[in-house]
């Protein structure tokens, strides 16, 4: 008996030192993200005006870094929030109002012509956002480039 409790305590015991050494993070240092923004700036083609690469993940959830050079069209995710950092540049973020002329791109994307009735927003390094889902919205670019560390968020329903 004495014996068989022994057993179930050192199994236990070595389960419990698997838990406090397994870290599932996802991580990636300043130097890792200055590096990668370095690497997108310079994959970049001419007259390419947006680039989207992974920097963590886990599973479907992904923070990416998007580069932009120039603005892309008002857009709305229906099912998405998008949390996002401005990482370099500057820029400008008009969120809310109506988006004019929505058409649906993808099942997760709906873009526009314009946003009526929005809020502007400068933005700059440092800057947090988080736009809900079903919001639209749109990045200007001030000085030749916006770069945000952003990720979206599902809807829980």
């Amino acid at each position: 008996m004495i014996a068989r409790m022994l057993v179930t305590l050192l199994a236990f015991g070595s389960t419990a030192a698997i838990a406090q050494t397994t870290d599932p993070t996802a991580f990636a240092s300043g130097v890792d993200v200055t590096a990668q923004v370095a690497a997108m700036a310079k994959a970049m083609k001419p007259g390419q005006g947006f680039a989207w690469q992974p920097l963590v993940r886990d599973g479907e959830t992904v923070a990416a870094l998007e580069y932009w050079k120039t603005p892309g069209r008002p857009a709305v995710h229906p099912d998405q929030a998008e949390y996002a950092i401005v990482i370099a540049g500057a820029g400008t973020l008009i969120s809310g109002g109506t988006l004019e002329a929505a058409k649906p791109v993808k099942p997760d994307l709906t873009e526009g012509d314009h946003i009526i009735g929005g809020t502007t927003r400068t933005l700059k390094p440092g800057d947090v956002m988080l736009i809900p889902a079903g919001v639209p919205h749109w990045f200007g670019i001030t000085g030749g480039r916006l770069v945000l560390l952003g990720t979206k968020l599902p809807v829980r329903r």
